[in-house]
């Protein structure tokens, strides 16, 4: 019998939901369960799990279905320009005024890993937000959320997790979910730790005012990073599963959650989340945006809603303004 781990159950989930929906082919769906679970046969009894027909499942002998072409818009970049695919209007494109952009190097665990860093021109110190990237890695998108924090006057840091596999712009983008359950969510919650410290580092940056916020799969590293990482003095989890319940009493930031009212799949889960936090001194506000579902806050993405995703991010800036 297929097991699946919490982050691999999370994914396939999501990528059901979406291949039912119309928004993947059968053929990127069976890719992307290959790659989480390892092996064609693993694929078929994680695809069973979740709701597939044995008609649509892979025989244990069947190949690696091919890739379908690659969009412009899937990897991260730094030319000028806007964003390919979005639409926002908070959208802010590489090469804005005022905005000083461009990757950076740090040491976690001994290796070298590579983050999208933006900030403000000015001079000085100021607050700082760790950004998590969703299941995708780091792409235009989460760069593109990078510099609408840095409009706002933070530095901002969104960390590429696929750093160690060599970039998530180097990487097959249906691989790219897969690499990131392998890799557990430890490692990439440990990475956020060296985040930290290199932000502390920075003679521009408040090293008492820190933030972490993250979307989708990197909602659910926020909520374990909030459980895990003293320094961070507020967060956002954007739609992510929540951490272990046990570990909550131990979260110091103020933790803001962001909920769809149509994402049964992760807002279900949310009053236990609700009542672990009620349970506790920790503060935290949870709210649910309606009539949207999961990711609706990606302009890239086709749940892209606008009313309700400029929202979230005002609530967002609200919490953060209040508590960093």
């Amino acid at each position: 019998m297929t097991k699946l781990g919490k982050y691999e159950k999370y994914l396939i989930e999501e990528f059901f939901d979406d291949y039912r929906a119309g928004a993947l082919s059968q053929r990127t769906f069976t890719r992307r369960v290959a790659f989480i679970t390892g092996s064609m046969t693993a694929a078929a009894g994680a695809m069973l799990l979740v709701g597939c027909t044995p008609s649509e499942v892979p025989r244990s002998t069947d190949p690696m279905p091919t890739p379908e072409p690659s969009s412009s818009a899937a990897s991260g970049t730094t030319g000028a320009g806007a964003v390919p695919g979005a639409k926002s209007p908070l959208s802010v494109p590489e090469g804005a005024a005022g905005l000083m952009t461009g990757t950076v190097q740090f040491s976690s665990g001994g290796t070298s890993v590579s983050a999208y860093q933006a900030r403000p021109e000015r001079e000085g110190r100021t607050p700082a937000v760790l950004i998590c990237h969703e299941n995708r890695g780091l792409t235009a998108h989460i760069e593109d959320v990078a510099r609408r924090f840095a409009k706002e006057g933070y530095v901002a840091l969104a960390v590429d997790l696929l750093s160690r596999e060599g970039g998530t712009a180097k990487m097959d983008r249906d691989a790219v979910p897969g690499a990131l359950t392998q890799a557990g969510a430890q490692r990439h919650v440990a990475d956020f730790r060296a985040a930290l410290e290199y932000l502390r580092g920075q003679d521009f940056v408040d090293g008492e005012r820190i933030a972490m916020t993250g979307y989708c799969f990197g909602g659910g590293i926020t909520w374990q990073a909030a459980t895990e990482l003293d320094g961070l003095k507020v967060t956002a989890a954007f739609y992510g599963p929540a951490p272990d319940l046990a570990k909550v009493p131990g979260i110091k930031a103020a933790v803001f959650g962001v909920y769809a009212e149509l994402d049964q799949r992760i807002t279900g889960a949310m009053p236990a989340l609700r009542d672990a936090l009620a349970a506790t001194d920790v503060v935290h506000q949870l709210t649910v945006y309606p009539g949207v579902n999961h990711a609706f806050h990606n302009d890239t993405g086709d749940r892209y809603n606008e009313a309700q995703a400029a929202a979230a991010w005002n609530d967002t800036l609200e919490w953060f303004g209040r508590h960093v």
